[in-house]
């Protein structure tokens, strides 16, 4: 093996981490081949095309040249200052590389290399230790087994990526994070064919260090980044995204993501009934919401969306006018706008008495048919009404056949009267390129299908601005209570304590260890086995329920027999023993720390048939009262609680604050609880409160 001979080179002055990973003055191609048909060729060849200012410096032991750059066998014997590294080696090689990158000050290094955490333990371990080398070193990392990142602003691809070399690299405003490489260029052409151009492109691969979020934040405060796209598989620093969507919102940057994963049933199983109520999808519909990240469901509609929401605020409200001269394609739009839950408002009594003295008769309805387009000037004229109208948030119009025969349609019909004060989307419903094009020039979204422009307008119309974190302390007994008990799953009684201690009426219950301990109580009583080993009591036969007098000890003697015979080697605590309680409704309220986004409080109906209903409101923990409000509201099953068709009011406030309560346990330290769960929570008659019957905690 060659020797390296260091060379002692005039220091630059260190780049900030945004300067050194997208503007870097000079890159290091770790890897680099001279043979053109080798993809590790290609990140030279894009540089050099892209007319590159600074300094390449390719990497390979067996060239001295490569493409008419001076070639050197390791990053070591570099002699100029090296601002970010791009590796193209084997995975065995990748250590070595990043070892030499931190004695060179490196300040960034992106991994297209493969055979890390994506391919298993073995590989999972071998990304644990690059990243502590990188750590230990000052060496920021992008990747592994990603495709790199493009600085379309300043002419900078740093990337493998094919598409990057096939497509002209047109400066936009759109920034762009991926979780997968190849969509990375796929959204790239996609989007140019409409009309939209990006600053900046990264690939982010398995985030073993820079990631989304961190990304994000840099990305966010690019003058030249107007609005920031995402591609996401899962959620890996929730804490980080949520602090650069925030950030986003202040300097009013939309930030748009599509996530897979909608089909999932569940992400995980968990012990408490929450956790498996709760699938990863539904925290991630939570986390976008309350950080004011709008979600699309469609490709299509990560394209399309940012010409509805650049440079705009969220909505006041959740309506949409819709405006037509072809029935039959605009109902396709109202149809899936519907199913989506949004609101298509018809016209307003005042606006057809306008359009009426204007010659121009409407319905009610909530689409307003022209037919046949109308007559001469009629579509402009309506939609001139609704653009200036209040009675809607944002408008669709629909073109039929005429659009596609005569394009120009779109100008006479829509742009000659829109005045951008409002959101638009234009759906042509026949295929209408040309069309569609002049509404890509005007910078107004147009859609190719219904389904899009459906997805499109819910993402605008479910978007808010995001919620402001509580401010919140854990009441101090209830965290006495848990230093006290330790790191362990909390029986029952102990649970139903911390709850007490958090401000949630507790069943007064206690655990007696034989039927003489139950001696002197009468009852109507619950009586359970307590253990840690048993998960489904009611299933084994080990609850009996309004249980008086002496009927309590012989269940706690016949419970403690059962148990023992059928679950030999569980550990039996005793068995538990709880006054009755009735009420109007039986809630499941639940807590969670997801890896993912985070704290969050979860509400759902309880009891023993919480499964059968998947119906849950979740939100960010903590959470406020008036959130814990939001939450009841939204399962429409809890409407009988406030007092639906003369039923009988619940104590509504009582849930509320009890949901805001179990919230609080997000203000303990990291780690401390990972799961607690009531169910049920009894909801008594309005004045009367809430009373948690049953509960477990499971330590972080």
């Amino acid at each position: 093996m060659d020797q390296i001979v260091m060379t002692d080179a005039p220091p630059h002055p260190p780049s900030s981490l945004a300067e050194a990973l997208f503007r870097p003055r000079s890159i290091a191609l770790i890897g680099a081949s001279a043979d053109p048909a080798k993809n590790t060729s290609r990140a030279q060849r894009v540089l050099q095309k892209a007319g590159y200012p600074g300094r390449i410096l390719p990497v390979n032991p067996a060239r001295t040249e490569i493409f008419g750059e001076t070639a050197y066998p390791d990053i070591r014997a570099v002699p100029r200052p090296v601002d970010h590294a791009f590796l193209m080696v084997p995975p065995a090689a990748v250590e070595q590389a990043i070892a030499g990158c931190a004695e060179r000050g490196v300040r960034v290094a992106t991994i297209y290399s493969a055979g890390f955490a994506e391919t298993g333990e073995a590989g999972r371990l071998r990304q644990q230790r690059l990243v502590a080398l990188a750590r230990e070193g000052g060496v920021r990392l992008v990747g592994p087994n990603c495709l790199g990142l493009v600085n379309v602003t300043d002419g900078i691809p740093i990337t493998n990526n094919a598409a990057v070399e096939a497509e002209p690299l047109e400066p936009g405003s759109l920034g762009l994070i991926s979780q997968s490489g190849s969509m990375m260029g796929a959204l790239l052409s996609r989007c140019r064919t409409r009309g939209l151009s990006f600053s900046k492109l990264v690939s982010v691969g398995n985030e073993c260090d820079l990631g989304v979020g961190e990304i994000a934040s840099l990305m966010v405060e690019d003058p030249a980044t107007k609005a920031v796209l995402l591609f996401l598989e899962t959620l890996r620093d929730g804490g980080a995204l949520a602090r650069a969507a925030r950030r986003a919102h202040e300097l009013g940057k939309p930030v748009i993501a599509y996530k897979l994963g909608r089909s999932e049933l569940g992400r995980r199983i968990a012990v408490s009934h929450t956790g498996a109520m709760v699938g990863g999808d539904e925290l991630a519909d939570t986390f976008f919401r309350e950080n004011g990240i709008l979600r699309v469901d469609t490709l299509d509609g990560l394209v399309e969306l940012p010409r509805l929401v650049m440079g705009r605020q969220p909505p006041k409200g959740r309506r949409v006018a819709v405006l037509t001269g072809t029935g039959g394609g605009a109902a396709m739009v109202v149809d899936r706008l519907g199913s989506l839950g949004i609101e298509v408002a018809g016209p307003p009594p005042e606006m057809r008495r306008h359009l009426a003295e204007q010659g121009i008769e409407v319905s009610d309805s909530p689409l307003i048919d022209l037919p046949m387009g109308g007559g001469k000037g009629q579509y402009t004229t309506v939609l001139r009404e609704i653009v200036a109208s209040d009675h809607c948030d944002a408008v669709v119009a629909v073109l039929g056949s005429t659009a596609r025969l005569r394009p120009a349609q779109v100008n006479e019909n829509i742009l000659s009267v829109y005045d951008g004060s409002k959101p638009l989307g234009v759906f042509c419903a026949p295929q209408a390129d040309e069309a569609l094009a002049i509404c890509d020039a005007a910078g107004v979204a147009g859609f190719r299908t219904p389904e899009t422009c459906a997805d499109a307008l819910n993402a605008y119309l479910n978007w808010r601005a995001p919620r402001r974190p509580e401010a919140a302390e854990i009441p101090d007994g209830a965290q006495a209570l848990l230093q006290r008990y330790g790191p362990r799953r909390l029986n029952e009684a102990e649970a139903c304590a911390v709850f007490e201690a958090l401000g949630i009426e507790g069943p007064g219950s206690r655990i007696v260890a034989d039927a003489a301990g139950a001696a002197g109580l009468e009852g109507p009583a619950a009586v359970k086995i307590v253990s840690p080993d048993i998960a489904h009591k009611t299933d084994a036969g080990l609850v009996r329920l309004h249980q008086r007098g002496p009927e309590i000890g012989t269940a706690v003697r016949e419970i403690l027999a059962r148990a023992r015979a059928a679950f030999p080697s569980a550990r039996i605590e005793g068995v538990l023993v709880a006054p009755m309680q009735q009420g109007l409704a039986e809630i499941i309220l639940g807590y969670r720390h997801d890896p993912e986004v985070g704290p969050v409080v979860v509400l759902g109906l309880g009891g023993v048939t919480a499964e059968l209903s998947r119906r849950t409101a979740v939100r960010l923990a903590p959470a406020s009262l008036d959130t814990a409000r939001e939450m009841i509201a939204a399962i429409p099953e809890l409407r009988a609680l406030q007092g639906f068709r003369n039923l009988p009011p619940g104590d509504v406030e009582a849930l509320a604050r009890a949901i805001r309560a179990m919230s609080l346990l997000a203000c303990l330290p990291d780690g401390m609880v990972a799961e607690a769960e009531i169910n049920p929570l009894i909801v008594r008659p309005a004045g009367q409160g809430a009373v948690a019957v049953d509960g477990l905690i499971l330590p972080g």
